[in-house]
């Protein structure tokens, strides 16, 4: 009788023969591709030799996915070296909703290359091929790979590779491993160094892939590296998966704030100007506008002050800030004046903070509220550089709350109160929180500053009001601030995009390097607590991604044009004039179309500028003293009298409808 072992699978005991694999296991399961043993995951070819909890792991769940992706960047792989002999390997991890792998070659990849990789990518797939892992020493590693020099620095990271970019896929903390791909007779088709886990055969990718594009990429994501050739792919457990996905690409691309700004004519980023700078054109002003002035009256009726400070300072006050360490890469260099360093304002917190300052302050004051429209300069690096999204100049409407530690929850649930119902205003519904907390890694304790107890604390406080909202509370461990953890609203799109918009973050360090004070009932000078929050976070980017998630449409109290007048003939010019006046007495931004354009072509210009309302006139409409309605859909309601017209729009602005 064979020896039998005990494992738990997905919490249930089972007894099964010794040398049992996770593939003997979960053999009737052919979904399964990986399985999690004691937390780990594992190729299905693992041994199992009992106490240990198994559970499966499919490509329906995250992790799962991740390894597919995987294992199709190393088909990838497999296939360049066989199409091009001279192509050296870099890394090739899994990313959101697909992967990469970088190649050092000697011309860069076409589109005419990617379709013939694709198709010898099919081919090796089919051919069914095995992943097989080995665990190897340095040496044999750099005798297997000799020809590989991208991998031998990467073996030379073991147990060190936390800076190299995707280096964990290759290579471990602990045992080097590689992974063969073996062909149907067994014999070692291609290798790779490689942590793992994969699939236990190619044929579980499927024809769920597809490569989408190549790019230049630095090896290791430094400059003072190689530049390799990237190719990006694609990967999903179905072709109606892969499917659903391109058409997701196609919609965000139809939505693409970049495009649409042009179009729409609401923005551009002259190149006289410079990279990630951008210049608001009246119609993307109109909309910048009524932004601000929205967010600047709901700061005033939740309490904050209105405040102003310079884009340009000393440097001093960011080391006294404790910015500089931390930020100085993605800060302007500084400007040499007067004998001392000038920095473009990168932050507005420390000098909200010397408003506090600036008198003696009482405990009758708190909470302190302090607002503004802050512009601020970063120095993004080029290639990261995106549209609306990711700019270098950017507007933030930065609130800082001092408040005394008793005062913070309350606060802090008056704060996220305010920027979930901003969000609502705004057609932004569907979010969920994200709480950034210290890193608990030794290695990188140095990034944040403060005591544990400090960081324990304003951690639970934090968590404790998000929890308290009812909305999903999401961990991101190591994501907080140097100088305390945060709240994020991640908030998801018309097309279910998640998008990083407000924060909340508990600072419980500038006020002591800038030794702010107050004075205590009982008559103590006492340490305030800071409350950062932006409610936009930056304007710029909230403006982008409401471009994308309305596609262009805006809402009518958003819209630059809010209605256009058409008139059938040029006669009917007077008469919509005289009803353009009406609306504009009562606040509606309209313009009457008095161009030598024919009706139909008019209709289309607007539709396709997307304006909410046309109100088309002809010899009925006037003798009834109507107009027509035309909606954005195309739909038409006509003979409405002017009144009703007038009330119709500025009910739609007032009530802030998304029509």
């Amino acid at each position: 009788m064979s020896a039998q072992v005990t494992v738990s699978v997905s919490g249930s005991p089972r007894e099964l023969a010794a040398g049992t694999t996770a593939a003997d296991l979960f053999a009737d399961d052919r979904a399964v591709i990986v399985a999690r043993v004691d937390g780990e995951l594992r190729d299905l070819t693992h041994e199992l030799t009992g106490g240990e909890e198994v559970e499966p792991v499919t490509a329906a769940d995250p992790e799962g996915l991740a390894v597919l992706r995987h294992s199709t960047a190393h088909v990838l792989a497999q296939a360049v070296q066989a199409t091009f002999k001279d192509a050296r390997l870099g890394i090739g991890p899994p990313i959101k909703d697909g992967f990469y792998y970088d190649f050092d070659v000697e011309t860069p990849f076409t589109p005419d290359d990617l379709k013939a990789l694709d198709k010898a990518m099919q081919r090796l797939i089919k051919d069914g091929q095995t992943f097989r892992r080995r665990v190897v020493t340095d040496d044999e590693a750099r005798a297997e790979l000799a020809a590989e020099p991208y991998k031998l620095e990467l073996i030379g990271l073991k147990g060190g590779n936390g800076d190299a970019e995707g280096a964990d896929v290759e290579v471990g903390a602990g045992e080097l491993t590689i992974y063969d791909n073996l062909n149907r007779k067994g014999e070692v088709a291609w290798k790779d160094l490689c942590r793992g886990p994969h699939v236990p055969t190619t044929k579980m990718i499927g024809n769920g892939f597809q490569l989408m594009r190549s790019a230049a990429a630095y090896w290791r994501g430094s400059e003072k590296n190689p530049q390799l050739q990237r190719i990006y792919g694609t990967a999903w457990a179905t072709k109606d998966e892969l499917k659903a996905y391109l058409d997701r690409l196609a919609e965000a691309e139809r939505r693409d704030h970049r495009k649409l700004g042009t179009e729409l004519d609401l923005f551009s980023f002259p190149d006289e100007i410079g990279s990630g700078l951008v210049v608001f054109h009246p119609k993307g002003g109109v909309i910048k506008r009524v932004m601000e002035d929205y967010v600047r009256n709901r700061h005033i009726e939740e309490g904050f002050q209105y405040v102003g400070t310079p884009h340009i300072t000393k440097g001093g006050l960011f080391e006294t800030s404790g910015h500089l360490p931390y930020y100085a890469d993605t800060m302007f260099p500084p400007m040499q004046l007067e004998n001392s360093e000038y920095y473009l304002k990168a932050m507005n917190c420390p000098m909200h903070n010397l408003i506090f300052r600036s008198r003696g302050r009482s405990y009758r004051e708190l909470p302190l509220r302090l607002f503004e429209f802050g512009s601020v300069y970063r120095y993004e690096k080029s290639g990261v550089v995106h549209g609306l999204t990711r700019v270098r100049g950017l507007t933030q409407d930065d609130s800082h709350s001092y408040v005394t530690p008793e005062q913070a929850p309350d606060e802090i649930r008056h704060l996220l109160k305010f920027v979930t119902g901003l969000l609502s205003d705004f057609g932004l519904d569907d979010y969920y929180l994200e709480l950034s907390t210290r890193s608990d890694d030794p290695a990188k304790k140095d990034k944040f500053v403060g005591s544990d107890e400090d960081w324990a604390k304003a951690t639970e406080v934090l968590r404790t009001v998000a929890e308290e909202s009812g909305a999903q509370l999401v961990p991101d461990p190591g994501g907080a601030a140097f100088y305390g953890p945060k709240i994020s609203v991640q908030a998801k799109d018309a097309i279910g995009r998640t998008w990083q918009m407000s924060t909340i973050q508990y600072d419980f360090n500038q006020p002591k390097g800038f030794g702010l004070e107050f004075a205590a009932a009982d008559g103590t000078r006492q340490q305030p607590v800071m409350i950062h929050s932006a409610k936009f976070g930056s304007l710029e980017r909230f403006f982008g991604v409401l471009v994308e998630h309305y596609a262009g449409a805006f809402p009518p109290w958003l819209a630059p044009v809010q209605a256009v007048g058409i008139p059938v003939t040029d006669d009917h010019v007077p008469y919509l004039n005289d009803v353009a006046g009406k609306l504009r007495a009562a606040g509606v931004r309209v313009e009457v179309d008095d161009s030598d354009d024919r009706m139909p072509k008019k209709i289309r210009t607007h539709t396709k500028q997307k304006v909410p309302f046309m109100l088309i006139v002809g010899d009925d409409d006037v003798a009834k003293g109507a107009v027509s309605f035309r909606f954005r859909d195309g739909s038409q309601d006509n003979g409405v009298p002017i009144d009703d017209a007038i009330e119709r729009i500025t009910e739609a602005i007032r009530t802030r409808a998304q029509v």
